[in-house]
């Protein structure tokens, strides 16, 4: 098992569960959760026990509240004794701004397993970095979403354009011009699609292992073709995309898997489901 300074991993059954363990900053990310994040990311790439990972945050009020900003922003000592190193946003011009976006979304690591996020309270920032990148959310009934950037005097920029991925272009631009004074609650983000299913918050682990064990107990050739197949749908036009399909089957499809699963439809034998 990976060892980490800022995160907390756990491997069960085909699902990796990734804590973000920085509770007394609200689970923050400082310099060194980055640098984890992109390793964990990229480290999962080669790890063919994980089918799917579930990202969720330590205690009970936040996911994660973005950058920490008691750090300092622009630099960070080297590991290697040499001159500091940059990682968020501040650069010499702005022509090379560092996006800690780069570090922690799953996607942008070329992560292309799926990746459940539980979401614990708050979650607001930088936080959706990860959230944008995602494959759905399941949310505590108490977690709430918001993005302070306005109110600190910054340019809410990468982060919203992560979550117009996810919700109404009204909803992303009133949660970003209104800053601190409002939080969009679990409930309401249910009601516009940015949250999948809403859930009391002892039961927010078991809600989302149900959903990870099910998605793991798939062929994962098939499970990561059609999280290709869908972001692509998503980023290109339909027309395009739909161009890509006959490619993301024929990668996707393994002979084997279909051979089980003719011979289990063949059976009569029905999974047993629950309706949401």
């Amino acid at each position: 098992m990976p060892e980490y300074q800022t995160l907390l991993y756990e491997e069960q059954n085909g699902v990796a569960w990734v804590t973000l363990n920085r509770p007394d900053v609200h689970n923050a990310f400082n310099a060194q959760m980055q640098r984890e994040l992109h390793d964990l990311w990229r480290g999962l790439r080669r790890n063919d026990n994980v089918r799917v990972v579930v990202l969720t945050g330590a205690g009970d009020k936040a996911f994660c509240t973005g950058i920490d900003r008691t750090e300092t922003m622009g630099e960070y000592p080297s590991t290697g004794g040499g001159a500091p190193q940059r990682v968020v946003g501040a650069a010499s011009t702005p022509f090379m701004f560092d996006d800690p976006g780069e570090n922690i979304g799953p996607k942008s690591c070329d992560l292309w397993k799926p990746v459940i996020a539980a979401v614990n309270g708050m979650a607001c920032g930088g936080a959706f970095y990860m959230l944008g990148e995602v494959e759905f959310i399941i949310a505590a009934e108490h977690a709430t979403f918001f993005d302070p950037h306005v109110t600190y005097g910054m340019t809410a920029a990468f982060e919203p354009m992560h979550m117009l991925q996810k919700m109404p272009f009204h909803e992303i631009m009133r949660l970003s011009l209104l800053g601190n004074h409002e939080r969009l609650s679990a409930k309401r983000a249910y009601e516009i699609g940015l949250v999948s299913e809403v859930v009391a918050a002892d039961q927010l682990r078991a809600a989302a292992a149900w959903a990870a064990a099910a998605i793991a107990s798939a062929p994962p050739l098939a499970i990561q073709g059609t999280v290709r197949a869908i972001w692509a749908a998503r980023e290109l036009s339909r027309s395009q995309a739909l161009a890509l399909g006959y490619a993301f089957v024929g990668m996707g499809t393994n002979q084997e898997s279909i051979r089980q699963g003719q011979a289990a439809f063949a059976s009569g034998k029905r999974l047993k489901w629950k309706l949401r």
